[in-house]
């Protein structure tokens, strides 16, 4: 009952495993479709690059670029993190935006445009950032 909306979390298994996500949307009983406890997530497919002092500003915008996924994940597949993020998503990221291809597209180019306002005004820099290990 923990992973609720605003969470962060790390994918486990699957093509983003080890990257950071958000919880958009819970369903800890599970739908008729999917009957297993799964979220609707939202993360950071790509991190933004490196940026050091003798960088143009043409150069820097490129390499502030995030790169957005938009997932279906079982419970099983993410480990919570104790952080929260406090971006609202709800609005952009619906169980409708998995219906058809270019909802999904759309929705994500939202979610990219917000990472990266989010990445720029310097807020939750440690989102942004590659984990290691």
């Amino acid at each position: 009952k923990f992973l609720k909306a605003g969470k962060v979390v790390l994918v486990l298994q699957g093509r983003q495993a080890g990257k950071k996500a958000v919880i958009v949307k819970n369903f800890d009983e599970g739908t008729k479709e999917r009957p297993y406890p799964h979220a609707i997530v939202t993360g950071v497919e790509r991190y933004p690059l490196k940026i050091t002092k003798g960088m143009g500003q043409k150069r820097v915008a490129k390499r502030s670029r995030v790169k957005a996924f938009i997932k279906v994940v079982n419970y099983n597949h993410l480990m919570p993190t104790r952080y929260n993020l406090d971006i609202d998503l709800k609005q952009i990221v619906s169980a409708e935006s998995f219906k058809e291809p270019t909802q999904r597209v759309t929705s994500r180019k939202a979610v990219k445009k917000l990472f990266e306002e989010r990445y720029n005004s310097g807020k939750n820099r440690w989102f942004f950032q590659k984990l290691r290990f």
